[in-house]
């Protein structure tokens, strides 16, 4: 304690002995000088100030939640003895606004403004909460018994004080606040130096005033931090009122204290008694509707050095012996039972600090309720505050007459000042509260794709194009049973890479996919729909796809696939002759393939191409073998959304002979070959290759069902950082992954829906990394219901690149979005149906461009 601090204290202290009161409540505020990266500095002391990460212990199996909580009580024994610390728990409103300016850094394609806005206004409403843990650890006393007497001379004098501080000071402390981060890393929380903007932040939301943004400086100090720091407070009995510049009230403020803890707290488990804060609901006086108080905490705690706490130990021990033998030398010869306990607990507990390494520290935790529209809504935030902590047999009260001490405890800076509503105990008890817990998940930074809906409410980051940038894995895994919204969520993941600039292609299977393109049309993405069937031939026409000199096998095999097996050995020198003829053509395609079988001398290969020739009539061969038509747009490898739907797709089974196959499933494979040909070179082209590119597959268990769709997954996985190519699946079979050994590998991220048998919930289980349990069981049987039993369409439990397992909702900024995206059939139709009265109405197919194969230009037009 510097020597002005001594000075100030006994001067007050004579005062408060008078009153009844410690030296503490009397001292005047320290003043801010300065704010730095990951310091705040006042006339009297500096203080080191980290951001604490949060741990995703909302699913953590227990036993790593104890391991969790172990290493918690472990660092502040080994870290903090010594110190004088300062915890805060606080809460930010999710500012629309904010996005709305990372939006413009993170998309570059599409209508960005509008996306950006949608967005806005979607925070906005939500007004969700966003948690933010800081610690604050006092590293130096400014103050020195030279300097003290001349500074109060001058202030005396001149009714100034010297705040000055130097550079070199400066770079002293931020050595210091350094070397504690490097401790402080390893740690659970993995602190890392707080910005200058969030502390200036913090202290200055304190005034409830509207304050100017921080200057972009490495040091907020002078006028700029006054600025920060102005604010008036009336204190009442029970609450602190807050006043703004015009001199209205603000907010209130209550502070509460928590002078009783039971004896043992059960963890994990809801007696985690600051992890629950986000939990903590009321009822709001005037609307009756449920809402989240909110509340923040502040918990000022130092972590006795082990002399020093075994000396108090002892002292307390000793204390209780000479009361004891005192007590059996009077008449009675008797001694209080409580005496004998406390010196029998004392001895236990020196003994397990010398042999178990038990480190003791001193809390003063502080709950801080605020309102900012009425008293009456404070005070009912401030019951169910109290209420909640009674169920967890936790006394909280509302102190009284002594708001003013208490409210200048909790700010940033401040000191310690009510001494007598502290606890000394176990560096666990304060491990135990979980301060660090709740609900995480997704990337750090990027677009919002969904909502956590856990402990500790926010928005969950997702970014599938992700990987390849970081160097990691590059495969996103939707899984789970049909009707939960897992396609859904996964056009919402492809949309979001198209608006990053993303070469986005969904193979589509299940032909309900159409939504993908309107969804990109209506954000101003250039989106495309190839439809395989017999209205868009030579859509997947592999000379049209491919350079010409890969083609020409491609086409081979395919064709080779598509004949049956009595014509394999014999036509296959003349497939080959064709196709090398055809790839010299200066229009390349199939059906002149075709067409040089028919003109061929060879009865075999005539009879090839007559059967070739007429499957190219049929919904599965024209996309390949067909003759184009005017306006239909063939698959290109071009930046930008692509939709290929393959309806009536009937794929073999793995492991199936050639000669049994059906035609339709031969017919299949080659189509699925062509297209799955096309997504890997265009995911190789040495011009797109610093393009992030996304190849999306809902169903993907009709690819992995059969031997060369398995080769492809696992190829694209596998191949998928290199080439910047990120992979997306769509499942309701998660057995089937776990045979893939490239794709599990590659798996970075993966959204479980609800499943319903046991063995597909132990393959979701070992997916997400969790144990497989009942409890497991339960909670992927359940994640896709309310609590009313209703289904609840996009919420999933997310597995990160992190291994992190949170629950999340997955978002649509607006309703329109989201309907455009539906794969409901009566809102297909129903979307059709308007579609198609809108067209009424509407110019000539012809006097437009043609670029969709669902409505072709009208031959002699331009577009034509």
């Amino acid at each position: 304690m510097s020597s002005t601090t001594k000075a100030a204290k006994k001067s007050a202290s004579k005062f408060g002995r008078l009153l009844g009161l410690g030296a503490e409540r009397l001292m005047k505020e320290p003043q801010l000088v300065a704010v730095a990266d990951g310091l705040v500095v006042s006339d009297v002391a500096a203080e080191a100030w980290y951001v604490l990460s949060s741990a995703n212990t909302d699913l953590m199996p227990e036993d790593r939640q104890d391991i969790e909580q172990d290493a918690a009580a472990l660092a502040l024994a080994k870290v903090l003895p010594g110190y004088d610390c300062h915890l805060k728990i606080i809460w930010a409103r999710l500012d629309g606004e904010i996005y709305r300016e990372e939006a413009h850094q993170i998309f570059s394609a599409g209508d960005i403004e509008m996306v950006a806005d949608m967005w806005a206004r979607r925070l906005d409403t939500l007004d969700l909460p966003q948690r933010h843990i800081l610690l604050g650890i006092r590293i130096a006393e400014r103050d020195s018994a030279a300097n003290a007497t001349v500074k109060n001379g001058v202030a005396g004098a001149l009714g100034v004080g010297h705040t000055g501080l130097d550079d070199t000071e400066l770079a002293h402390l931020d050595g210091l606040a350094r070397r504690l981060e490097r401790r402080l890393e390893a740690t659970p929380w993995r602190a890392r130096i707080a910005p200058a903007e969030l502390l200036a932040w913090a202290i200055s939301r304190e005034s409830y005033r509207p304050q100017p943004a921080p200057p972009n400086l490495p040091t907020v100090s002078g006028a700029a931090l006054v600025r920060l720091t102005q604010s008036k407070a009336i204190p009442h009995s029970d609450h602190v009122r807050m006043i703004d510049a015009r001199g209205e009230t603000a907010a209130w403020v209550s502070v509460l204290a928590m002078p009783v803890f039971p004896q043992e707290l059960i963890t994990p488990g809801e007696q985690e008694w600051l992890r629950c804060l986000s939990e903590i609901t009321y009822s709001h006086p005037d609307t009756g509707e449920e809402a989240l108080v909110c509340p923040e905490a502040s918990v000022r705690f130092s972590v006795w050095r082990k002399g020093t706490a075994i000396k108090n130990v002892d002292k307390q021990r000793q204390s209780a012996k000479e009361q004891r033998k005192s007590a059996a030398e009077g008449s009675a010869g008797e001694t209080f039972a409580e005496t004998e306990e406390t010196e029998a607990v004392m001895e236990d507990l020196r003994r397990q600090m010398s042999r178990d390494g038990m480190t003791l520290l001193e809390d003063h935790p502080r709950i801080v309720v605020s309102s900012t529209e009425s008293l009456e809504d404070l005070r009912a935030r401030c019951d169910a505050v109290v209420a909640h902590y009674a169920g967890l047999s936790i006394d909280v009260v509302v102190a009284s007459e002594e708001q003013r001490e208490l409210w200048l405890e909790t700010q940033i800076g401040d000191m310690l000042r009510v001494l007598d509503l502290g606890h000394i105990r176990t560096t666990d008890a304060l491990a135990a509260s979980m301060f660090w817990g709740g609900s995480e998940a997704g990337d750090d930074e990027g677009p919002i794709a969904g909502l956590l809906t856990g402990t500790t409410p926010g928005v969950c980051r997702i970014d599938i194009t992700a990987g390849s940038a970081r160097g990691d894995a590059t495969t996103t895994a939707f899984v789970g049973r049909s009707g939960r919204g897992k396609t859904t969520s996964m056009m919402l993941a492809t949309l979001i890479a198209g608006l990053k600039g993303a070469f986005s292609l969904m193979l589509g299977f299940k032909g309900d996919e159409g939504g993908l393109v309107k969804a990109g049309e209506y954000l101003g993405l250039d989106s495309h729909h190839v439809t395989c069937g017999v209205d868009t031939p030579a859509v997947a026409d592999v000379f049209r796809m491919l350079p010409k000199g890969d083609a020409a096998l491609q086409v081979v095999s395919q064709l080779l696939i598509i004949l049956p097996e009595r014509m394999r050995d014999s036509v296959e020198t003349h497939l080959l002759r064709a196709a090398n003829a055809v790839a010299q053509h200066e229009d390349p395609a199939t059906w002149r393939v075709i067409e040089m079988l028919q003109a061929d001398s060879d009865p075999i290969a005539v009879e090839a191409g007559n059967a070739l020739a007429e499957l190219s009539r049929t919904q599965l061969g024209a996309p390949l073998l067909g003759k184009p038509r005017s306006g239909a747009s063939p698959l290109r490898p071009e930046p930008g959304l692509w939709l290929v739907q393959v309806p009536g797709l009937t794929m073999p089974q793995a492991g199936t002979k050639p000669s049994d196959m059906t035609m339709t499933e031969r017919v299949s494979l080659a189509l699925m070959r062509g297209l799955i040909a096309y997504a890997l070179n265009t995911s190789a082209r040495a011009d797109l290759r610093d393009l992030p590119k996304v190849v999306a597959i809902p169903e993907v268990h009709v690819l992995t069902g059969t031997d060369d769709g398995r080769r492809f997954i696992d190829y694209i996985a596998r191949t998928g950082r290199a080439l910047d190519t990120s992979l997306a699946i769509d499942t309701q079979d998660p057995k089937s992954l776990l045979g893939m050994d490239g794709v599990l590998e590659a798996i970075t991220t993966v959204c479980a829906f609800e499943q319903s048998t046991r063995s597909q919930q132990d393959a979701m289980a070992e997916l997400l990394r969790l144990p497989v349990s009942d409890s497991t069981r339960a909670l992927i049987h359940g994640v896709g219901k309310d609590a009313h039993g209703n289904i609840r369409h996009g919420h999933c439990i997310i597995r990160d690149r992190r291994d992190r397992v949170a629950t999340m909702q997955w978002d649509a900024p607006s309703y329109e979005l989201l309907r455009a995206l539906s794969t409901n059939p009566k809102d297909q139709a129903a979307d059709h149906a308007e579609a198609e009265d809108a067209a009424l109405y509407e110019e000539p197919a012809g006097a437009q461009d043609a670029d969709s194969v669902h409505s072709p230009a009208a031959e002699g037009s331009e577009a034509a």
